[in-house]
């Protein structure tokens, strides 16, 4: 299997995975520094969600139509961009519409590189390939969160987005050396109302649900746009199945196994998403440490995470996606629920060490689903599954965000304080319990379902010649 080019896409995640730890670890710094709530400054989250949710429905179709090599180059470098633009923020807006343009090119990073992956790998080297994309992409979280903490608390956070700078030329730098160039193919002509329909549908739900708490704008703002939004997905479903060529065909949700993984990793990315939102701000919120240490203690998850890229392709191998999806599942809820039962008297080892089984059982998961959603699918089916699954991962993400704050702001609202550690206690119980939700699609699917992909068939082939 050629290594390089999934390392060389994982330069992607890195930064994306990077910019989320970092801002959630330096939230409530920037919030003083532009004087607003850090509740408030989830716009800045969400607005770069919105954007990945208005562009990536079109991402499959710029890949096939322009050539995946150059729309993944141009991607970086819109990012890089947004990062600086970042850095000079000086105002809430500012800021908001620099991450909307991060978001532009994190739309387009993302799906076009797994859409790379999908096309120069065989589907038994996909586990392997799916965990060497995301071992660098994991060493964001692992190092976001001390860095951005030592960042925000010595010197100024503006510079956690210069960053990005190098790491983005780095990237197109190695791209365009050793990238392979994926012929161009002529597409069916873009479908301008279904794209319209889903990008509304996406960004008008994911920011109608941020905003709805908002105390800058009225409830009833929030939920027309989130109705807006549901609206709009409803006209696309129709649309899609009356339309020759939709911009996202759901004809791809027939495969059993791109179904059964998409709608779990949804369910699990909406409680998942929550974490990096709620963990910071209950360590320097309801603990009262500074950045630094709070970017310290997060930072352990991502350790758990790291090791399963290196155990992942014999477990699935062993025991199927099925089976090890839903133990990663079911595990995953019971250490997220964990954290709220945290106390700052609680000791700092053992919430690393839950920390390090949450991040462990989240990899598997996110590695298992990935790796699934592919398996049974062609190449011409690739742009399709990418970029549908892209929207469904960064809604879903997004969706998180805006739940979790939504938890948090109406416990206050209800207890008639400002935040307090049983706020964020409660946040985290709600969100364990969606988690759970998320193996219920599994229990139906094929015990050797993606065996192409896992290797668990051929592992049981000469029991049964036995």
């Amino acid at each position: 299997m050629n290594r390089i080019v999934p390392l060389i896409l994982a330069v992607a995640l890195f930064m994306e995975q990077m910019d989320s730890t970092v801002i959630a670890t330096a939230l409530p710094a920037i919030a003083a520094d532009l004087d607003v709530g850090p509740i408030t400054l989830k716009l800045a989250l969400t607005s770069y969600m919105v954007a990945l949710a208005i562009f990536v429905p079109i991402s499959g179709w710029m890949a096939d139509r322009f050539g995946a090599k150059k729309i993944f180059r141009l991607a970086l470098f819109v990012f890089i961009i947004g990062s600086i633009c970042c850095a000079a923020s000086s105002s809430l807006l500012e800021f908001v519409l620099s991450r909307f343009l991060q978001g532009m090119g994190g739309a387009m990073m993302t799906p076009v590189g797994r859409l790379v992956l999908l096309r120069t790998t065989d589907r038994k080297d996909l586990v392997s390939a799916m965990a060497l994309l995301t071992i660098p992409a994991l060493i964001g979280p692992l190092t976001g969160p001390p860095i951005g903490g030592f960042i925000t608390t010595y010197f100024t956070w503006h510079w956690i987005f210069i960053i990005n700078v190098p790491i983005g030329l780095l990237g197109i730098w190695l791209a365009s050396i050793y990238l392979p160039d994926i012929e161009a193919i002529r597409p069916p002509p873009i479908d301008w109302l279904g794209y319209f329909l889903a990008s509304m549908a996406a960004a008008g739900t994911v920011f109608g649900l941020s905003v709805v708490s908002l105390p800058a704008l009225p409830p009833a703002f929030g939920a027309a746009v989130t109705m807006t939004g549901i609206l709009c997905g409803i006209l696309y479903v129709r649309h899609a199945r009356r339309h020759r060529s939709p911009i996202l065909s759901l004809a791809i949700f027939k495969n059993d196994a791109f179904r059964a993984a998409t709608t779990s990793g949804t369910i699990f990315r909406i409680s998942t998403g929550a974490i990096p939102f709620l963990m910071p701000l209950m360590l320097q919120i309801g603990f009262g440490l500074n950045p630094f240490q709070s970017g310290m203690i997060t930072f352990s998850s991502a350790i758990g995470a790291l090791t399963v890229k290196f155990i992942a392709r014999r477990v699935f191998a062993a025991t199927g996606f099925k089976v090890t999806l839903i133990a990663a599942g079911l595990l995953s809820a019971v250490t997220t629920a964990a954290n709220g039962f945290f106390t700052p008297e609680t000791s700092h080892a053992l919430i690393i060490a839950f920390l390090v089984m949450s991040g462990l059982c989240r990899s598997f998961f996110f590695t298992g689903g990935n790796a699934l959603s592919y398996s049974e699918i062609d190449n011409a089916q690739a742009s399709q599954a990418t970029s549908i699954s892209s929207v469904l991962q960064q809604v879903s993400l997004a969706l998180g965000v805006a739940f979790a704050a939504f938890i948090l702001e109406a416990s206050s609202v209800l207890s008639g304080s400002h935040l307090q550690l049983a706020d964020f206690h409660l946040a985290f119980f709600v969100v364990s319990g969606i988690s759970l939700f998320a193996v219920v699609p599994l229990f139906r699917l094929d015990r050797h379902a993606g065996s192409a992909a896992s290797g668990h068939r051929i592992a049981r082939e000469p029991d049964a010649a036995e």
